[in-house]
């Protein structure tokens, strides 16, 4: 097992990034201006992790996908573990999420902790309904974690 970090042709990973978050056009507002991190498990790309710098020591993952069959196996937490460690002048790490029983709680057993919200995030941002465990999602909800 190896993560890599992606300087170049980041868009050709873009698949497993539509995982996470399944509107292409809002993967491009961010993916360029990134930092990406891969997992490989024999040279096959299991996650994937997008962190894009916010403001002096302060990150966002802007996404963070496993491949369906690896999930549950550790390599989410792996990933964010890594970036964690990666960021030498990081203080405060967010996540958004959609407000679901799938998500948030994998957040918060990383150690993260509810943050604020933004209000009809998903609606007034993507095309067409997000779903998520069968429910619709509306709002972001962000999550943070501090270094240390």
């Amino acid at each position: 097992m190896e993560i890599i970090k992606i300087d170049s042709n980041k868009k050709k990973y873009k698949n497993l990034l539509l995982l996470a978050d399944e509107q292409e056009s809002m993967i491009d507002k961010y993916i360029d201006r990134g930092d990406m991190f891969v997992v490989t498990d024999s040279s096959t790309v299991v996650a994937e992790c997008v962190v894009t710098n916010e403001n002096d020591g302060i990150y966002e993952i802007k996404n963070i996908a496993v491949l369906p069959e690896k999930q549950k196996m550790g390599y989410g937490k792996m990933i964010i573990d890594y970036v964690f460690g990666y960021y030498k002048d990081l203080k405060i790490m967010y996540v958004g999420t959609g407000d679901s029983a799938l998500t948030i709680p994998f957040y918060k057993r990383c150690g993260f902790s509810e943050s604020h919200r933004v209000k009809n995030f998903f609606t007034d941002n993507y095309d067409h309904p997000v779903f998520e465990g069968g429910k619709q999602l509306t709002d972001m909800v962000y999550l943070k974690k501090n270094k240390g």
